[in-house]
Order: structure tokens, then sequence, then C-alpha cells
């Protein structure tokens, strides 16, 4: 991935109306959490105000009074206020957590339903690692402007305001005094800002970089170790962990000189209100009580000021992962679910499937990535001549108890016609039928009800056997090892430890590539589908075991339609219409027999293939043969 894609974006707007009032949207469910953290804020600041103004009356009545009683009882109250503080603090800080977790629950669980729905022409564009970055740290950002952002920074405006009026009220020239340095800290901490949100940008730019190698290294391990990439690949990330670490520095740096300079600042506010206050004092205009008074509430007043920088920053993350949380859940599906009609068919019968003149070519990686429908419009529009074509006027029609193969060289379009038939993608022109019914009319999940796709990269989950075969369909523990046992998986399964409780590695990377098509063809059984689609499903098994599959699959395929794409013509020579596809297009179609006697493609590939072979003699069990 280049460095481009990896770059941060820059916003025009630090507060977007129209991003914040969605937030809103994920805190309105909660509301009665934020009513009750900002309650608690608000008095926490009133709070604040106490201890100056006891401190005020110790100084200037019961000292000079020596009324000790009057002191015990102002240090009780101040003991009081210091508990009503903590309390007030514990109880806002609980209550934002909560807020901010569970509307972040909210968001996350939207998030992932939302790309569970989105076309797989979306995830052909979109990196993996920026959605995980979206449902994760995107989130984590929002999540820090709920809990440490917003409520507490109207908490700090709100104590900012109670603490000035109360300052005025007591003593404006002293006020004035003490805020001489605001437009100082102003301009320090409007300096912070800019420097820091560099320092943010460039840190997270570096992280994506430092993600994007991981986990592209960690991917291909197998190749870094079977080349020998180890020392280069370390040297690699050391330099990409190098530049991390000075952007982190960089940032550290930046408040290493902001709080000191801040709170210099602050001391020459105070030293200026001292100084302000020593010839009042002596005039008797201003009490010595009132002047320890100015110098507590002061300190309290500039902790807020400095803070408010914090919150700037953090919404102007939380407004970045905003922007790009919203742009993926606004993108829409380019498969919509129309839904309305459904098939009805009794269990363990086909149905007919039909291609009529269809065409098809792979939508622009801009707009599969989620454009707006003119900007995808506008790209589809470059690329409308006669080339880009992955199917060329494409159809058959395949009834039940009959098997239609598909062969042809790699790019030849055999696996876009499963892609289609799924509905993963709709073609330009023509359309695909099910029982006489055009699939776009179909929920799309009960069109896929209906197919059971056995691939030939088998994908298991990190989860137990059972559940890998079972997936969606709710079937007992009995069903899934009878299923099991109809493709003889079951004794697979008998030499894993905990046999179907036994929980897989990531990928069913703890069992072979041949188990793991054994376990696909027990997931494929278990659903029972109308549709049969296998993907030169039997390549990573060996003669025994493929023997027992073709018996399986020889029950499993009758009464039902079967899709089945080749690379080995020995396997398909039974099927009751082959396809031979070359570039998009079906340029032969009929028996085995018929096409061999045709001479054409089929008959030279046949004839290839027993050519590579050497002549030697080998079994073959033909998909749908006796």
């Amino acid at each position: 991935m280049s460095d481009t894609a990896l770059e941060e974006p820059r916003l025009t707007k630090v507060l977007d109306g129209r991003l914040a009032r969605r937030l809103a949207g994920y805190v309105r469910p909660h509301a009665p959490l934020a009513v009750g953290a900002l309650a608690l804020l608000l008095i926490e600041g009133l709070l604040q105000l106490v201890g100056p103004l006891l401190t005020r009356r110790v100084i200037d009545v019961a000292l000079p009074a020596r009324d000790f009683a009057e002191v015990a009882r102002i240090a009780v109250a101040f003991a009081a206020a210091l508990a009503a503080q903590f309390a007030t603090g514990y109880g806002q800080t609980v209550l934002t957590s909560l807020l901010g977790q569970r509307a972040m629950h909210d968001l996350r669980r939207e998030l992932f339903d939302h790309l569970q729905r989105l076309s797989i022409a979306f995830f052909d564009a979109t990196p993996v690692g920026r959605l995980v970055t979206r449902v994760t740290s995107d989130v984590e950002s929002l999540n820090e402007l709920f809990t440490a952002g917003v409520i507490a920074a109207v908490g700090d405006l709100a104590a900012l305001l109670a603490i000035g009026v109360v300052m005025f009220t007591i003593d404006w020239r002293l006020t004035l005094a003490a805020f001489t340095v605001v437009p100082a800290i102003y301009f320090v901490s409007h300096v912070f800002q800019r420097r820091v949100r560099t320092a943010y940008r460039d840190i997270r730019t570096r992280v994506a970089r430092l993600n994007a190698f991981l986990q592209e290294r960690l991917t291909g391990i197998r190749v870094v170790q079977l080349f020998g990439r180890e020392r280069d690949e370390a040297a690699a990330f050391a330099t990409l962990n190098a530049d991390h670490l000075e952007s982190q520095i960089a940032s550290v740096r930046i408040y290493a000189l902001y709080f000191p300079v801040i709170e210099i600042l602050t001391t020459v506010a105070l030293a200026m209100l001292i100084v302000s206050a020593v010839d009042r004092v002596h005039s008797g205009v201003v009490t010595v009580g009132t002047v320890a008074a100015f110098l507590q509430l002061a300190r309290r007043f500039f902790q807020p000021l400095q803070d408010l920088s914090d919150k700037y920053n953090i919404l102007q993350q939380a407004m970045a992962s905003a922007e790009r949380i919203f742009a993926l859940l606004d993108t829409k599906p380019t498969v919509p679910d129309a839904g309305g009609v459904r098939v009805r068919r009794p269990a363990g019968v086909g149905v007919t499937v039909a291609f009529e003149g269809v065409w098809f070519r792979y939508p622009a990686r801009a707009a599969a990535a989620g454009l707006t429908p003119a900007d995808a419009k506008a790209a589809q529009a470059k690329d409308d001549g006669d080339t880009g074509w992955v199917l060329r006027d494409v159809s058959f029609r395949v009834r039940p108890g009959e098997t239609l193969a598909l062969i042809g060289h790699t790019g030849a379009g055999k696996t876009t016609v499963v892609n289609l038939l799924l509905r993963f993608y709709d073609p330009q022109r023509g359309r695909i039928t099910v029982d006489g019914v055009d699939i776009r009319d179909l929920p799309v999940g009960e069109l896929r009800s209906l197919v059971g796709y056995v691939q030939q990269d088998i994908f298991l989950f990190a989860d137990d056997i059972a559940t890998n075969i079972r997936l969606s369909a709710p079937l007992s523990d009995a069903a899934v090892e009878a299923a099991a046992a109809r493709v003889g998986a079951d004794r697979i399964v008998a030499r894993l430890p905990g046999r179907y409780a036994h929980r897989l590695a990531e990928r069913g990377a703890s069992v072979s590539v041949g188990e793991r098509q054994l376990l696909s063809f027990a997931r494929a059984v278990a659903a029972d589908p109308a549709v049969l689609v296998l993907d030169e499903a039997t390549s990573a098994v060996d003669s025994r075991i493929e023997a027992d599959i073709q018996r399986a699959l020889r029950e499993l395929m009758a009464g039902r339609t079967t899709l089945a794409i080749a690379h080995r013509l020995s396997t398909i020579v039974s099927a009751t219409e082959i396809l031979v596809m070359h570039h998009g297009e079906v340029r032969e179609r009929g028996t085995h027999e018929r096409l061999l006697e045709a001479g054409g493609l089929y008959s030279r590939l046949y004839r290839l293939e027993g050519a590579a072979l050497g002549g030697a003699k080998r079994v073959a069990t033909p998909v749908g043969g006796g």
C-alpha cells in the first residue's frame, strides 16, 4: 500500500454540525447518563468555589476574632466539600464512561451489521486493515470524545464561568490583574493546538504504516522464511519503528514545552495579582482573606483553561474519525436486496437455473469503493466501449438432476458465473433466473440459501467443528454428525480432541487442506441446497478420500441442480452438458462425447491433459458419473 493511501485526511472544520448531529443520535438513547454526568460536573465546578470562600472567612473573620469553634466548623464544612467533590468526580467519571461505552457498543454493532450487508465489490476495492481501523481505532476516538471530551469541556466552561463571575463579584480590579496573561495563554494554546495536531496526524500515519507492514509480513510469513528474508524484513520494520518513535518523541516535546509555559504564565498571573493587591491591602480596601481566596480561585481558573486545549485536540480527532465512520455507513450496497418473490421447493429437490444473454464486467475500483452514484456512473462511462467484459452474451439452462460443467483457461469467466449466480455482483446486461424468477426479485438471503458452494480455497472460521458445519442452518448435533458421516468427514473428526467441539485455528489452519475440503462438503450436505456449485472441489484430497466424496456427491446430486467448475477434464466426462469458455464467451457446448467428436477446443484441451499425464493410467472419478 502506498504512503499516500495511509495519510490522515485534513479536516477543514474542527466541529462539523452535520457530524455532531449524527453523533448525538447515539447519545440520545442514553440521555439520562449524559444529563447525570453533566449535572455532576456542574456541581463539582461549584464545589471548587467552596474552598476559597471558606479560606477567606477563616482569615478575615474567624482568626482575628480568635473564634476557634468557627474555625472547626469551617474545617468540617471544607472536609464535607472535599468529600462531595470526590463523590461527584467519581460519579461523573462512571457515568461518562458508561455513556461512551454504550454509545460505542451501538456504533460498533451498526458498523459490523452494515459491513456484512455491503457488496463483495466494496471489499474487492477496500483494504481489510482500513475497515478494521474503522471498527476499532476510529470508534475508540469517538469513545474518548464522550468520556473525556464534550461533557468534560462543558464542565470546564461552566467552571470558568462560575469562577470568573465570583472573582468579578468579589473584586473586579484584582480579577483584571489576574486575567492580564489570558491573551498570552490563548496564543500559546493556539500554537500548541496547531503543533500537536500535526504531531498526532504524523503519529497516526506512521502507525498505519506499521500496521500495514505487519499485516502483510505476518500473512506472508511462509514466503519470508522460505526465502530467508527475516533479516531484511527486520531491518525494514526497524526503520518504520524508528520513524514511529521519532513522531512520538516529537509529540512528547510539544507537551513538555506547553505545560511548563502555561505553568509559568499562571505563576506570573498570581504574582501580578499579589503585586496589585499589596497597596490595597495596606490601605484597607482589600482584606488578606480576599487575596488568599483570589490566589486559589485564579489557580482553579487557569487549570480548566489549559485543559480545554486537550479537549480541542480530542474533538478534532473525533471529528476526523466520525467523518470516516459515517462515510463507511453511508456506502450503499451495489447489489440491493429487493426482496418480494420467493421460490418454494420440496427438500432435496433442485431448481432450474438459467443465464439469458448475460454480459458482465467488474465495476471500476473507485465506484466499488463507495463513491456517490453520480461518480460511480461517471467512472462506468469511461469504460463504456467494447472492452473490459468478463462475460459476453453467456446463456445456458440447467435443470434439477442435471450437471453443467464449466471449463476454460484461467480468466475465462468460470468463477464469475458463480459470483453472478450468488449475486455478489449484478450483470450489466441480460438476466439470471431461478425457476423463471429473476434473481434480482428474490431476497438475497433466500437466493444464497438455495446454493451450496464448495470452493477450491476453503474458508473455515476459528470456531468448533460443529459450528463450521452448521453455520446458519438450525441443525441439531445429530444432523451435523450425519452430514459429516455422509462425506466421510466423521473419520477426520474422530481423530480430533473434543471431536465436534474441537476448536479450529484461524482459517482452519490446524487441519490439512484435504480435511478442510471434507468439512466444506459436510457443510454443503448439511445445508441441503437446491443448487450445488463445485469449484474443483476434490483437488486437495487423495484418491481414496476422493472416491468416498464422489459416492457422497452422487447421492447429494440426485434430483438437485449442479454446476461444476473443472480444471481436470477427466472429472466432468459424465456431465449433462459441458460449456467451454474462452475470454468470457461460450465457444463450445455439448456432452463429452460430442465435443470430442467435434474436434474443437475441448478436444484439444482433453488431448493436452492426456499428454500431460504422460499416458499414465489414472482412475477417473467423474462428477455425477458411475
